[in-house]
């Protein structure tokens, strides 16, 4: 089965039981995932299955939408409401003004260390593994880009947020780095993943509702999302016959209408996706991802 379908992540599973789970119900064996959810967090988690798998390389630096709380006065070693606390407990005394005025320090392109109860891995071992043991964590500070991170409201000592970041941000490290701002402490209580590049919420099923399809013979592609959605930025072109020929040999094609374009989606004339292409020269393009027999 190839395809790319949007799951909506519940509390308490991994991402990658989620991707176990999917496995067993769609009945095949290659699937992986778009980007880890933390357990405690739910929302947008895309899967690619089959020969969709190979698209995954395209999506490493799509942008992410989040809306979560925060819960200030105390601080914790996971960065989060599973952790231990790690820091007395403070009255919150600030108003949402000044939290607002704090939390747009924490836009743009900014450094940000990893949380220690992480999957970041130091020499071939994830963090987490030496974090449990309370063994030390250093972690190198990584280049991310905040884009929106909107405080919503504060209702005593949790605020409610929106944001909108890069690929590796770790929302959890911003509610830690925030409370220290605040000179009180705070966790990230909740996490709601809304988007991942073009994929939203509303694509999103729950894993009971894509197991009910399976009672529909057409009920998984019903749910699949349709290739010609797939990478929007990217242009695409429908391919007549001598050039699927081509394509199905990995030969290079000559596409004239695209010799400013360095990747390119090709369909077939029904719609399905059969490679994505990359310029070599000119307006010559060779197969770079292959996605039909």
């Amino acid at each position: 089965m190839n395809g790319i379908l949007i799951i909506d992540k519940p509390a308490g599973m991994t991402s990658h039981d989620v991707v176990s789970r999917v496995r067993r119900i769609a009945g095949e064996r290659s699937v992986g995932h778009l980007g880890t959810l933390d357990p405690m967090a739910t929302g947008v988690l895309p899967l690619v299955l089959g020969k969709m798998t190979r698209l995954a390389q395209f999506y490493k630096n799509a942008e992410k939408a989040y809306e979560g709380t925060i819960r200030f006065g105390f601080s914790t070693d996971t960065y989060d409401a599973q952790g231990e606390p790690t820091s007395e407990v403070q009255a919150v005394k600030f108003s949402l003004n000044e939290l607002r005025q704090a939390a747009g320090r924490f836009r743009g392109q900014i450094e940000q260390t990893p949380p220690p109860f992480s999957a970041k891995k130091i020499n071939g071992i994830p963090a987490y593994k030496f974090a449990r043991k309370k063994e030390p964590v250093e972690l190198r500070a990584v280049k991310i880009e905040i884009k929106e991170f909107e405080i919503i409201d504060l209702v005593g000592d949790k605020a409610r947020f929106q944001a909108r970041v890069s690929s590796g941000t770790y929302l959890r490290s911003i509610a830690h780095e925030l409370g220290a701002e605040m000179s009180v402490g705070a966790h990230l209580t909740a996490l709601r993943r809304t988007q991942v590049g073009e994929f939203t919420g509303s694509q999103a099923l729950t894993l009971q509702e894509l197991e009910s399809n399976l009672s529909d013979p057409d009920g998984f592609a019903k749910v699949l999302i349709h290739p010609q959605k797939l990478l929007p930025t990217m242009p695409g072109i429908f391919a007549n016959d001598e050039q699927m020929a081509k394509i199905r040999h990995g030969n290079p094609v000559n596409l004239a209408e695209f010799s400013q374009e360095p990747l390119i989606k090709i369909f077939t004339g029904e719609g399905e996706l059969v490679c994505v292409a990359s310029r070599v020269a000119g307006t010559l393009f060779q197969p770079k991802i292959v996605l039909c027999e």
